[in-house]
């Protein structure tokens, strides 16, 4: 197996992880997990590798707007 592929099996392990632990409210637990897994994806592009699109990105949307909903009513 080369570093590659390591690197892509543990990118997977790292989303797994990180929506499974967002699902059951673990939530300290999905940021370091999501946070392995965009760690994992600098390094694929210090590979040679084009980067990745974040999978967290909707999610890190979503999350801005509520925050722009509580700033209206603030």
């Amino acid at each position: 197996m080369d570093k590659n592929e390591i690197l892509e099996q543990k990118m997977n392990e790292a989303y797994d992880k990180a929506v499974d632990s967002l699902a059951r409210y673990k939530f300290e637990m999905f940021g370091y997990w999501s946070s392995s897994w965009v760690k994992y994806n600098q390094l694929w592009g210090e590979f040679g590798n084009k980067r990745k699109p974040n999978p967290f990105k909707n999610l890190v949307q979503k999350a801005a707007g509520m925050m722009n909903k509580f700033k209206e009513v603030a």
